[in-house]
């Protein structure tokens, strides 16, 4: 055991008084000290509740022979972050998460983690810790919330989101837009779409890292509670089996994850957060890799904003196990993966069968024969761009038009409200990179206006930023190189014409070698944003979004 060096015998003695001093009797010191991660506060509704989670797994680990001790995490909401300054701290803080559970866990010698976290950089983060420690962990996900309800109307976040579109274009009242409000999220839980959290709760599954059921089972629901306790449960099995992380998380698991993340058409933040957690496992992914996997990969759940279901609706489905089987009948799956059950990701999806064909086609009528996530190169993106596919329409797969070009989120969503943008547009919004922003903030607001003002099958919108995972229309975001790093992105002028060809996997610009050059040439590279704080020091080591965003330690 980790813990056995620093508590026992003599030379134990000092760590022992201490732990007498909090009322921990030798019994409870003798056994293996587990961590219990918790992310609970009173600001995410997807963590508003997790203190339940941790209760019923530290029982789980008591009744599996172990001492469960709390330390907590930070836990920041994308949706009260989104549209001001404040989104600039989100993906940064996935890695403070990382770096603080690295601390915690190696300073006090844990012998394993339970883990808990719910939403969109909480997840990414606490997976990033347990890859880097490579002790024995489990990870439990508070749950997703219920969709909400309004007048027979399904609605989820993104339905405010466009709702605020719909006022500031005068087609909803000041009461439609707070009816919206108070029914949109009608309790606490990962927000009910596959928008950046679900998503990324379902792929903590498919690595192996989570128990059967991790993503979809809800937050107030008894369900998860009992797999909480499990969790508590397996994590002692590994610990007495000497299971680590970098045993589950392979290359193949990796791939699994990606499969799956096509198949649904996950958020367009997986394709920073698997390469990032990959890393910390000592795996490389690359975008290439992403591209070859959807284009073998069919697309058989339309989950919101690509369609009208919700994680609700998945679960009863037959949840990710039920769809990575139907993913094996065209040999899609690598079975022979370990997992937290102990058993392999084949074992653990043997039995499931699909319980619903309208939320989970089956994999010879599938949405669409390639997956919701599309890798975009070109001119414009020569290290890699991402587009959610599947929530883009048919109007907007192949489109030409003039740029518009915004140094800000703020002065791109002003000209949107404005009625400035005209049909055929191409917004751009640069300077909003990892380094540039910094922190790469997520563009639920622009995107959301337009669709909300009925431009999404007449407008696309690029950017060296990010998009929520509820961001539908032609999105296309982590444009790299960034404008901050020299980026074609940052020489764009007003009318240069864009080029979008997303099923040729194509984003260019029309300018000529010389242009470019002479427009290299004049150009000045702007002063930071931010000069002062962890933002300062987080933009000079932190890499471009096609390498997951990481920090550079070189």
């Amino acid at each position: 055991m980790n813990s056995t060096k620093i508590k026992s015998g003599p030379s134990g003695a000092p760590v022992r008084t201490l732990l007498y001093g909090m009322g921990y009797i030798r019994e409870e010191i003798d056994r293996p000290l587990i961590g219990i991660v918790n992310s609970q506060n009173e600001i995410v509704p997807g963590h508003m509740l997790l203190d339940r989670i941790a209760e019923a797994a530290k029982k789980g680990v008591l009744m599996s022979g172990g001492t469960p001790i709390e330390f907590p995490a930070i836990g920041i909401c994308d949706g009260i972050a989104m549209g001001h300054d404040g989104m600039k701290f989100p993906l940064a803080s996935r890695e403070l998460i990382a770096d603080s559970i690295e601390a915690m866990a190696r300073g006090h010698a844990f012998d394993g983690l339970v883990l808990i976290p719910n939403c969109d950089k909480i997840v990414p983060g606490m997976l990033m810790a347990a890859a880097r420690l490579n002790i024995p962990a489990v990870v439990i996900s508070g749950g997703a919330m219920r969709a909400g309800y309004s007048a027979g109307e399904v609605l989820d976040f993104n339905s405010i989101m466009e709702k605020l579109g719909a006022y500031k274009n005068g087609t909803a009242t000041e009461a439609d837009l707070e009816v919206t409000a108070l029914n949109a999220c009608p309790g606490c839980g990962s927000c009910s779409g596959l928008f950046t959290a679900n998503s990324m709760n379902c792929l903590t599954e498919v690595l192996g890292m989570g128990l059967p059921y991790n993503g979809t089972a809800l937050s107030d629901s008894g369900e998860r509670i009992r797999l909480a306790k499990m969790a508590g449960i397996k994590v002692m099995e590994m610990v007495k089996k000497d299971i680590k992380p970098r045993d589950i998380m392979t290359e193949n698991a990796f791939k699994n994850a990606i499969t799956v993340d096509m198949a649904m058409a996950g958020s367009t933040n997986t394709v920073l957060h698997l390469p990032a957690i990959a890393h910390e496992a000592g795996i490389s992914l690359d975008l290439a890799m992403f591209d070859a996997i959807s284009d073998r990969t069919p697309y058989i759940a339309k989950l919101s904003p690509s369609g009208h279901h919700h994680i609700e609706d998945l679960h009863r489905a037959g949840g990710i196990p039920a769809l990575m089987n139907e993913l094996t009948k065209n040999n899609l799956i690598i079975k022979d993966c370990m997992t937290v059950t102990g058993m392999t990701v084949g074992e653990n999806i043997a039995h499931t069968t699909v319980l619903d064909n309208s939320v989970i086609m089956p994999i010879d009528q599938p949405y669409r024969n390639r997956g919701g996530l599309a890798i975009l190169r070109g001119n414009l993106a020569v290290d890699g761009s991402v587009v959610k596919e599947s929530a883009v329409s048919e109007e907007m797969l192949v489109h030409s038009g003039p740029a518009v070009v915004f140094d800000s989120e703020e002065d791109a969503v002003a000209a949107i409200y404005a009625k400035t943008i005209k049909k055929g547009d191409v917004i751009v919004i640069r300077y909003e990179g990892p380094k540039g922003g910094p922190g790469m903030r997520e563009m639920l607001a622009p995107t959301s206006s337009i669709a909300g003002m009925g431009l999404d099958k007449d407008v696309a919108l690029l950017t060296d930023g990010r998009f929520s995972g509820a961001t539908r229309g032609a999105s296309i975001g982590h444009v790299s190189p960034e404008a901050m790093n020299g980026g074609l992105i940052g020489l764009l002028k007003n009318g240069d014409i864009i080029d979008i060809d997303i099923p040729g996997r194509k984003l260019s610009a029309r300018l000529s070698d010389e242009e470019i050059a002479a427009r290299k040439s004049a150009y000045v590279k702007p002063e930071p944003k931010v000069k002062t704080g962890y933002l300062a020091r987080y933009a000079k080591l932190v890499t471009s979004a096609n390498t997951g965003a990481v920090l550079s330690i070189d």
